[in-house]
């Protein structure tokens, strides 16, 4: 088990083991599929994005409103695969960490290795455990997502396995 702090470094990365536990700390984005076609729209015209992409770790994660004096409702992970089609894109612009769960295809797993990047899994059915790590939390970009739009996130302590570097 490892404790890092966000944004990693290309050292922590390469240091780091498929199948190893890891705690992160920090500041990450959440974005789903929306935002995700949102930010390649945003690319594809030229336009200044809501996020600095520059080593940036994203969560896949829609969370639940939250109940009075929490931070955040249920905060589990969606499923990574449906991000594929746009990730590759996102990884070029410096996108350095993905944590969601499930598989991901051959093309995003090249991206991932061509880009020094990683993809980590963490608990599906543990939102409510998840939530807890985060420590703060606020809607930065496409409100009109709701629960899908991007949300800027300290967390500590959050439970991540390596699944694909």
């Amino acid at each position: 088990m490892k404790k890092l702090t966000l944004p990693l470094s290309k050292k922590d990365i390469q240091g780091l083991q498929l199948g190893e536990l890891v705690y992160l700390s920090g500041t990450l984005f959440s974005a789903r599929d929306n935002t995700h076609q949102k930010l390649i729209n945003m690319i594809n015209n030229g336009e200044e994005l809501p996020v600095k992409l520059e080593g940036a770790s994203i969560y896949y994660m829609g969370p639940t409103p939250p109940k009075v004096g929490v931070v955040c409702g249920s905060a589990g992970p969606t499923t990574s695969s449906r991000m594929d089609r746009y990730t590759s894109a996102l990884l070029d612009k410096g996108l350095k960490v993905m944590i969601g769960k499930g598989n991901r295809s051959e093309e995003v797993k090249t991206s991932i290795k061509r880009n020094n990047a990683i993809y980590f899994s963490t608990i599906g059915g543990a939102g409510a455990y998840l939530a807890d790590r985060i420590k703060k939390m606020q809607s930065i970009a496409s409100p009109e997502f709701g629960p899908e739009a991007i949300y800027q996130i300290d967390v500590e302590f959050f439970p991540v396995i390596v699944s694909y570097k």
